[in-house]
């Protein structure tokens, strides 16, 4: 676990976009199989949903453009086969501190206020997965008051 919480901090810090494959056990697949399923949970995934994704994955995992486009199809795969969310949420509980996991849920509530709008769908999925993530029900609610004035000041 020290390993993956050691890559995972040198990644955040590295300056240059990386190109790779993404492995079933890679917790990147993990969050941003996640990540597809909130922004399919209210029937498809919007143009602006799409975009925010890509932009998130880019961003949090220091990918190019080609390399996100391939974790986002790989993750697409990984959720529709995927029968609950214990898979990603055990595979991110084991590889990620406490922090790494809100950020995680914080990047779920991007990717739903990125249309402007939460269905009970989507938060029922983020209350569920917070909960899996052992994310506090007030970091929850405190990381989905900070993201929605993220959106007002930003539209």
């Amino acid at each position: 676990m020290f390993d993956a919480i050691m890559k995972f901090i040198g990644e955040l810090g590295e300056d240059e976009p990386r190109r790779e494959a993404f492995a079933d056990s890679d917790y990147r697949l993990a969050a941003a199989a996640l990540l597809v399923h909130t922004a399919a949970i209210d029937g498809e995934i919007s143009d602006v949903e799409r975009a925010r994704l890509h932009d998130l994955i880019m961003q949090r995992f220091k990918l190019d453009d080609e390399s996100a486009d391939k974790l986002i199809a790989r993750a697409e795969e990984v959720d529709e086969r995927a029968v609950d969310l214990y898979h990603f949420t055990t595979r991110l509980n084991r590889a990620l501190d406490d922090t790494q996991r809100a950020r995680v849920v914080e990047m779920m509530w991007q990717v739903v206020f990125a249309d402007g709008a939460v269905t009970e769908f989507e938060d029922n999925l983020i209350w569920r997965a917070a909960d899996l993530l052992n994310v506090s029900r007030e970091e929850r609610i405190a990381l989905r008051t900070r993201v929605a004035g993220q959106q007002v000041s930003e539209g």
